[in-house]
């Protein structure tokens, strides 16, 4: 079983801690089996974590045991780091071990020099503050996640989150993210410029609201070349009514939400089919495969191709 070691040093932020304690020990495989195994490591026996104190039942030793680390954020990002941390992270990295920060986290990897000369994101509000003090790390405040192999950073608290869902995307596919995804009320899209690659079963639609019946109707058709104009007499509103109820319930306008479910559909495709792109293009309705490879790397930040070779977990038939 893959062992998930969170680390708690003092004055950790509660919420960094609790996220992926919540997101990995919740996640669970087909069967219903346990996907993770997750454990609290500290270098001493009682944290301090502000409002109140927590006992780590592992110490830091127990990091030899784990795959992946997560580094959550503290109070004070520039308080100094105990040194035994840093050389447990040090050694775990040399293992090959993933080691993953939330928020502010990142401070403490970079004080580790494993971030050197690599892009790194954390706290918009934190952003030049870690570029400051570690002038040889690529920080970009611009993205919720930067995923660079076996080391990874993630931007404010809630991108912590989004940050859990994409390792467990990467270690089980997209269908046991999908479950996690909902276990954790996450928003089914979230934007940001870092690629998106959570992949759930539909798209997002407002539970109960008026608009949820041509959403649905929309995934079914989606292959159809659809207009403005249609979506409105389906919907029974105007144009105008329509652009607004959507901007107000979705954040976005309705063709942009029909491309994002057109390519959830095609990420589904390229993972677990062995179809040609072209053919793709066409499956999830778009006029022509170039159109599609431009709209899949504008939502995604990566090719059809080079999404298949990342994510395709099993031989296609």
């Amino acid at each position: 079983m893959h062992t998930v070691a969170v680390i708690a040093v003092d004055g950790v932020i509660p919420f960094d801690l609790s996220t992926p304690i919540e997101v990995f020990s919740r996640t669970r495989l087909p069967g219903g089996r346990a996907a993770y195994r997750v454990r609290v490591c500290a270098a001493s026996p009682e944290v301090d974590a502000g409002a109140f104190a927590l006992r780590a039942p592992w110490p830091l030793a127990a990091l030899a045991e784990a795959d992946t680390i997560i580094v959550p954020g503290t109070a004070d990002p520039t308080a100094p780091v105990p040194e035994e941390v840093l050389d447990a992270l040090r050694e775990a990295a040399g293992r090959g071990t993933r080691i993953a920060s939330i928020c502010v986290g990142a401070f403490v990897l970079a004080a580790t020099g494993l971030l050197d000369g690599l892009r790194a994101t954390t706290h918009w509000s934190a952003a030049e503050l870690l570029a400051a003090l570690h002038p040889a790390v690529e920080v970009d405040p611009g993205v919720l996640y930067v995923d660079n192999g076996d080391l990874l950073t993630s931007a404010g608290a809630a991108a912590g989150l989004d940050l859990c869902l994409h390792m467990i995307r990467r270690d089980l596919g997209s269908a046991v993210a999908a479950d996690a995804a909902r276990l954790s009320v996450m928003p089914l899209e979230r934007d940001g410029g870092q690629a998106q690659f959570i992949v759930h079963d539909q798209p997002p639609a407002p539970r109960g609201s008026v608009l949820e019946p041509l959403m649905r109707w929309m995934e079914d058709n989606a292959r159809r070349e659809l207009t403005l104009d249609e979506l409105a007499r389906r919907s029974g509103m105007s144009v105008r009514t329509l652009n607004r109820r959507f901007r107000e319930q979705t954040g976005t306008s309705p063709l942009q939400w029909l491309h994002r479910a057109r390519i959830r559909q095609a990420q589904y495709l390229l993972e677990t089919t062995a179809h040609p792109v072209e053919r793709i293009a066409a499956q999830v309705g778009f006029g022509s495969p170039t159109a599609f490879r431009d709209r899949f790397k504008r939502l995604t930040g990566t090719s059809p191709h080079a999404y298949r070779r990342t994510f395709r977990t099993q031989q296609a038939p």
